[in-house]
């Protein structure tokens, strides 16, 4: 691959925090590529960034590059090699994801088919519709996210289902919130001043309300957040405290309720996970826990803690990794979500990288800028599947 040129920038997320973006121009034309921030971080994620924003992007404008050798997905691990004492996670995958999209250019092929051209399996959509915690400030909720999960004939239909749950949601809400503002949080899901036992009823309606107007299975779902409201050895509600089983407890009922419950402990909690799933019959996800590290998710599989994993390409900052992953994943039978970040931007490659190692499910949150460009990336990956 010729490089005639890699820049690094500067530009604002969805949330107007500062992100960074690459462009690379090569012999083949320009492929820019960015990455997004989360607000809620887990303790075990790579550094976003090596020192600084300022400094990675020195240091890419500053890295001479002419020719590098890359064929196929897995020479990525050439980019790793020269960059990954100089810049952080996010820096790294966006310059992994210029390089792909560069490939993928050069060899007159989809980003996926790069990582699996047999791919033909869409995964299902997790939208977020009601939010609280880290990223509701001003409701009254510590679950982080309520979610609606559709089960239909299509992904572009499960789409369509989502954008109507997210509308029925506020319609409720409107009804049964008397200080509802119809304020958006930074995934542009519903904030309210309702707390967690009412918003559990009202996804419940929600879901009932999206079977019976589309005929369709659906699922809901939460991420609790947990360690985000972990203090003490308490889960400090906002409207009490629970205290180690009392929080398992509340957890297992729960997922009598919810089909797909994220992070339901604190990230260190090992043994607690593996209680929760032992008795669930859907699924008990990690991110937190796991923070698309293998090496977490190796311990977090042999003590039954999950079975299923949240997948953030720019926790890791390194998509060989991710493909480790999701080679484990594969083979141990636990299900994949590639996730979103709260702070998005345009980029859409993700969509790519989920279709392509054949994710279960993909969590980018149900309407919105930063949302739905990576929703309509995999409307068009399956209008293209049957042309």
């Amino acid at each position: 691959m010729k490089v005639k040129k890699l820049v690094a920038r500067e530009i604002k997320d969805t949330r107007g925090e500062k992100t960074i973006e690459i462009s690379l121009v090569t012999d083949k034309g320009k492929f820019i590529a960015s990455a997004p921030n989360g607000k809620s971080r887990g303790e075990y994620e790579s550094k976003v960034w090596k020192k600084s924003l300022k400094e990675d992007i020195k240091q890419i404008n500053s890295y001479f590059i002419e020719d590098i050798n890359i064929r196929e997905f897995d020479d990525l691990i050439l980019i790793e090699n020269a960059f990954s004492d100089r810049i952080g996670a996010n820096t790294m995958i966006a310059l992994e994801y210029a390089f792909l999209k560069a490939l993928a250019e050069q060899k007159n092929l989809e980003v996926w088919q790069l990582i699996n051209p047999k791919a033909e399996t869409m995964p299902i959509p997790v939208g977020n519709i009601i939010g609280g915690g880290k990223h509701s400030p001003d409701g009254n909720l510590s679950i982080q996210e309520f979610h609606i999960i559709p089960v239909s004939s299509s992904f572009s239909k499960n789409v369509e289902i989502m954008n109507r749950a997210h509308e029925n949601a506020c319609e409720i809400l409107s009804n049964l919130d008397r200080d509802f503002k119809k304020k958006v949080n930074d995934e542009n899901a519903w904030q309210t001043n309702l707390n967690d036992e009412g918003v559990v009823e009202i996804m419940q309606d929600v879901r009932d309300n999206m079977k019976d107007e589309f005929d369709s299975k659906i699922h809901i779902g939460i991420d609790v957040a947990a360690s985000e409201f972990y203090k003490k050895d308490s889960y400090v509600y906002k409207n009490g405290k629970k205290n180690r089983k009392e929080q398992i407890k509340y957890m297992d009922k729960l997922s009598k309720i919810f089909y797909y419950i994220e992070d339901p402990l604190e990230e260190n909690d090992f043994q607690g996970f593996a209680e929760i799933n032992k008795s669930a019959k859907g699924l008990i996800c990690g991110d937190d826990l796991t923070t698309t590290n293998v090496d977490r998710l190796v311990v977090a599989h042999k003590k039954g803690s999950i079975n299923s994993i949240i997948i953030k390409p720019n926790q890791i900052g390194s998509l060989i990794k991710v493909k480790e992953i999701a080679r484990f994943c594969k083979k141990n039978n636990i299900k994949m979500i590639f996730s979103h970040r709260s702070g998005e931007t345009k980029e859409n490659i993700i969509s790519d990288l989920a279709f392509g190692f054949q994710s279960e499910f993909v969590k980018f949150g149900a309407v919105g800028k930063g949302r739905e460009e990576k929703l309509d990336r995999l409307i068009e990956i399956e209008e293209n599947l049957s042309l």
